[in-house]
């Protein structure tokens, strides 16, 4: 086992690996920048080191500063959190090169399903069920033009190098294609360096469902269920839960095996995610793979009873897993609670929080790293905190989720709870009747 890992990352998830690292008798490394010196990561980790000043492109995504940290250390793994790092190519093969383990995927790996038209040529060839696309990147508009005549209007065009709704757009006639087509490989070679586009059939009234899985050195895979993150706003996820209200028995089977296939195509290492578009009719469709721990996590950590970041750890120095697939057996639900104006268009709210009360009781869990005089940054993402209900039934959940936002007192930003408690009361979510257009409709 590792003696002492460093965090390449911060806020809530470095101080969630820090404090399964001490339950596990591991020593732990902070890296910050300045603006995240009080940060409680940094006062909870055994050692901290400061790699740079607040832009990230000068301290959280300066390889040669996290190895420095870890060498000056002698941090024997290195886990990279979510975001960042996490899923950099070039970082998990210099993390090898310096002998130092990457708590993740392989570079290999990483590359095999961060590179979108490469990924679904993998997922083609090992039977999991994909959507109607162009074969390989689109060379330019005649070529656009021609595959979505092929394919069939609404077409989406997607950035190959993407992630977070960047070099994204719908297209839904032939007339609109070019001036989508500009717009979306701009967007693209600004946020990823690499313009190159690809095509798929754009789904309409779709869910986003994602299935957990786990893989191991030994080529054993297995998955852990799945989580519904249909509600979202520009692609960015708000609120998730598992089980999915839309899931059946059999379609949870279905996804389930098609998860690990994938898993198995790329002898995946890790815990990562499969992520599926679902439309209308229970058809499923492979959209992207995330080598990496996710953001919500920690529902489906709730539902099976398991720390995933210590599954991570154990696989990272060698564990072989069982290959027992897992089911929920409870009904959990996250929120993010973001530094966000949801009655200004959810416009980041950074500054110092002057007033913080966390709600309690059973069945409540809150990741955070904020306290009352923490100053959230502007720098980075605007997350306050993860809250978690976790109950017998879905409804129950709910209205446990009522009750803690009702208890959840910020004060000094801007936050989205005001967003979540209207979100709860909405009849068309406690019925469990949306897709990832709700947003579209929902006023707030």
């Amino acid at each position: 086992m590792f003696k002492k890992i460093l965090i390449a990352n911060r806020g809530e998830i470095a101080l969630r690996v820090i404090r399964t690292c001490k339950e596990m008798g591991i020593k732990t490394v902070a890296v910050y920048s300045t603006a995240d010196k009080d940060s409680l990561h940094v006062r909870f980790a055994d050692e901290a080191v400061c790699i740079g000043p607040p832009p990230s492109s000068k301290s959280y995504l300066q390889i040669p500063n996290i190895i420095a940290a870890a060498e000056i250390t002698n941090a024997d793994a290195i886990h990279p959190g979510y975001g960042f790092l996490s899923e950099n190519a070039k970082f998990s093969k210099v993390c090898q090169e310096h002998n130092i383990k990457f708590i993740g995927a392989t570079p290999e790996q990483i590359d095999g399903m961060g590179d979108k038209a490469t990924a679904k040529a993998t997922m083609i060839a090992a039977g999991v069920p994909c959507i109607p696309g162009s074969k390989g990147l689109i060379k330019d508009i005649p070529d656009a033009k021609a595959q979505a005549a092929k394919i069939k209007y609404p077409v989406i065009i997607k950035a190959t190098a993407g992630g977070g709704g960047k070099g994204m757009r719908i297209v839904w006639k032939e007339e609109d294609m070019q001036k989508n087509w500009d717009s979306a490989k701009q967007e693209a070679a600004a946020a990823f360096g690499n313009d190159g586009i690809y095509m798929e059939k754009y789904i309409e009234e779709p869910r986003h469902i994602e299935i957990q899985i786990a893989g191991d050195q030994f080529g054993t895979v297995c998955h852990l269920s799945e989580r519904d993150c249909s509600i979202q706003r520009r692609h960015q996820k708000l609120v998730e839960e598992t089980p999915s209200p839309f899931m059946t028995d059999a379609l949870r089977k279905n996804m389930g095996e098609a998860a690990k296939k994938a898993a198995a195509a790329v002898k995946y290492e890790g815990v990562g995610t499969v992520e599926f578009l679902v439309d209308k009719n229970r058809d499923f469709y492979f959209m992207e793979m995330n080598t990496r721990i996710q953001v919500e996590h920690t529902i489906t950590e709730e539902v099976i009873n398991y720390d995933l970041i210590k599954e991570q750890i154990f696989i990272a120095a060698g564990k072989k897993i069982s290959g027992k697939d897992y089911f929920p057996t409870m009904h959990a639900i996250q929120c993010r609670i973001n530094a966000e104006d949801p009655y200004n268009d959810f416009r980041p709210s950074p500054g110092k929080i002057t007033e913080y009360h966390e709600p309690g009781g059973h069945g409540l869990r809150i990741d955070t790293h904020v306290y009352a005089g923490y100053a959230i940054p502007p720098h980075y993402d605007s997350m306050i905190a993860k809250l978690i209900t976790v109950a017998q039934t879905r409804e129950e959940a709910i209205l446990k989720m009522r009750r803690a936002l009702d208890e959840y007192i910020i004060e000094g930003v801007k936050s989205t709870i005001p967003f979540h408690r209207k979100l709860m009361i909405n009849e068309d979510f406690n019925n469990g009747n949306f897709t990832t257009k709700f947003m579209d409709s929902f006023d707030f």
